[in-house]
């Protein structure tokens, strides 16, 4: 399966035009925003579990990071609520499931193999001011390839970047407009490296998850890491 897989172009995606889709586990759906590859992919995804539902056991080969967008998301490790962000390495395992559902952005077989780093970030409060006019951002997490973090756009801000290595983000809430498309709660956007980012934040403000610099040979990179993985 290829959705949204030309890493050239732009694309996103939007909560109201989207169906969910079941997974092969009773309860759990899910609304594919880019995918190459059957069940085992290079995938971002929103994921719902509806309450009292779980995954059985599973090692993430190629790691997994995910946002919980609501509800509070379960597994060996501790129970996440709203806002929390996790990296499971690749060669982790867990069983994920939750008690009062919820939903989380997902994204599978995006690490570089030899990423040995946890990540288990709660919500909090703290945005640091000054990153641009109208901007408030907090990190997650940064390496040499990648800088994950939330940022919160006051209403109407310009924010206009060059995004050399690409940008991907998903709004949280509050929303923008970008050329004639209007981005709301929910919305996902992939810029492509080379391209610029310039939006319009709408009156109530925005809250956006926000990643760059991982777009750069995106699909040979994960080409090369599933090979690597099977050998």
């Amino acid at each position: 399966m290829e959705h949204n897989a030309n890493f050239s172009q732009r694309a996103w995606s939007h909560d109201r035009d989207t169906t969910w889709l079941p997974s092969p586990m009773p309860g759990v759906s899910r609304r594919v925003l880019d995918r190459i590859g059957a069940e085992v992919a290079r995938a971002t995804s929103v994921v719902r579990y509806a309450p009292g539902s779980s995954f059985s056991p599973h090692t993430h080969t190629g790691g997994e990071e995910f946002l919980v967008l609501d509800g509070v998301f379960s597994d060996e490790h501790g129970d996440f609520g709203p806002g929390s962000y996790i990296r499971n390495p690749p060669g982790s395992s867990h069983q994920p499931g939750s008690d009062p559902g919820c939903t989380i952005l997902v994204k599978l077989w995006q690490f570089d193999l030899d990423d040995r780093t946890t990540v288990r970030r709660v919500a909090t409060d703290s945005f640091v001011s000054g990153v641009e006019a109208g901007v408030s951002a907090q990190a997650l997490h940064a390496d040499d390839t990648e800088s994950v973090r939330l940022e919160r756009w006051e209403a109407g801000a310009i924010i206009d970047r060059e995004v050399p290595a690409g940008l991907e983000l998903f709004v949280l809430d509050g929303g923008f407009a970008l050329e004639s498309e209007r981005f709301d709660a929910h919305s996902w956007l992939r810029i492509p490296p080379a391209d610029r980012f310039h939006a319009t934040v709408g009156e109530d403000g925005a809250r956006v998850w926000l990643k760059t610099g991982h777009l750069r040979d995106a699909r040979a990179r994960f080409e090369d890491a599933f090979v690597r993985a099977q050998l």
